[in-house]
């Protein structure tokens, strides 16, 4: 199973509808929580989560037939309302569940990226090849990028990313047939200065164009910087001005993000057709990212996403990922005679004091990472607690 995403073709009455159903989700989602947290105060209330969440449903379907204050909920579809209930509970699924370790669910904000969800309640729905989708309960929609196979899908997702639409779904897939791959293995090392360097000398480099774009966002951010953005806690609105700023600003964001997607699944897709195995070591992000000195940078590049991408097209391409051990030392070992060293970041030749080897530093570590097995790692007490530099 794997999911399709398209942009949706709308004009401005198809974007407004859309804009109201993701709102109408949201104030479900809202009212369920709000009352949700209001019977936690009455002690003789004793109930599961979910049975607390069916009777709220129920209150919810009433209100909207008999209140008329709630009409103008009527002209919505009712699998929007019903899918929002489902995402609070599954919420509060995961809040209750300790191996999850999710945040305790908040309320929703108009201002944040919005969506919501429509399925058939009649069973999957057939999804044709082209440029058009029918969506359950919402019509036909046209797509800028056609889908270029039929397949069949019941739960489709509606959202907003700065001023574009889309729609995502999953679909069955059937495996693929074993891939031949030009090389064997190949070890990977992360870094910030180069985005990648692999251990046959080929060096990764971050497109310029993403460096371009953030150095646009600073700009953009700096000549706005004296507008009245609005405090939540003061309770005071952003200007007219600022509205439209933080408009700009959501497209800088994803203007960036699209860069750096599309470089990604572009070169992992490279790589996973190209190696039978790929090594690349198991980082500690979060530990990375509390160095404010490297936090952008690391941030900006999408390590996480490198790594997420490559484990799930192994089962399209038939590669094997190996995480190599955090605590391996990879910068520190010289390839050649295994003798470790003290790395400081500012060196970037790795001049081995035993053999008296000259590599480069990122080279050095790719050729290590690609040499290590499974319980034969090296380690000392000059261990490199920042695998990436």
């Amino acid at each position: 199973m794997f999911g399709i995403k398209r942009e949706l073709k709308v004009n401005n009455s198809e974007a407004n509808w859309l804009s109201q159903c993701a709102g109408f989700s949201r104030f479900v989602y809202n009212y369920g929580l709000g009352i949700m947290k209001s019977s936690w105060e009455f002690e003789d209330i004793r109930a599961s989560d979910s049975k607390r969440l069916n009777t709220i449903k129920k209150v919810f379907t009433n209100v909207t037939k008999k209140n008329p204050d709630f009409a103008w909920c009527n002209k919505y579809p009712a699998r929007i309302y019903q899918n929002a209930f489902r995402n609070l509970a599954k919420a509060f699924s995961w809040w209750r569940d300790p191996k999850i370790k999710a945040q305790m669910p908040t309320f929703k904000k108009k201002r944040h990226q919005c969506s919501f969800t429509v399925d058939d309640s009649n069973g999957k729905r057939l999804v044709k090849a082209g440029k058009t989708i029918n969506i359950p309960t919402m019509g036909t929609f046209r797509l800028k990028e056609a889908i270029p196979y039929d397949c069949i899908s019941q739960t489709f997702t509606i959202s907003r990313e700065a001023d574009n639409w889309f729609v995502s779904f999953f679909v069955d897939a059937c495996p693929m047939p074993a891939m031949k791959h030009t090389q064997q293995k190949v070890g990977i090392d992360l870094g910030v200065k180069c985005f990648a360097t692999l251990s046959d000398r080929t060096k990764i480099e971050m497109p310029k164009s993403i460096k371009k774009a953030k150095i646009k966002q600073s700009l953009l951010q700096w000549r706005n910087r004296k507008k009245v953005l609005g405090n939540g806690q003061t309770k005071t609105q952003p200007s007219q001005n600022a509205q439209k700023y933080y408009q700009r600003l959501r497209k800088q964001h994803k203007h960036i993000g699209n860069i750096r997607e599309d470089f990604l699944q572009k070169e992992t897709t490279r790589l996973a057709q190209t190696y039978q195995e790929i090594k690349i070591e198991d980082l500690n992000l979060s530990g990375m990212l509390a160095n404010h000195k490297l936090a952008e940078a690391i941030a900006l590049l999408g390590f996480y996403r490198f790594s997420e991408l490559l484990t799930y097209k192994q089962e399209f391409h038939g590669f094997k990922l190996t995480l190599v051990d955090r605590w391996f030392p990879s910068s520190k070992t010289c390839h050649k005679c295994d003798h470790i060293q003290d790395m400081p970041l500012r060196e970037r030749v790795y001049v081995c004091g035993s053999c008296g080897n000259i590599e480069d530093r990122d080279l050095n570590a790719a050729i290590n990472i690609e040499r290590w097995e499974p319980g034969n790692r090296t380690l000392s007490m000059a261990i490199d607690q920042t695998p990436v530099d």
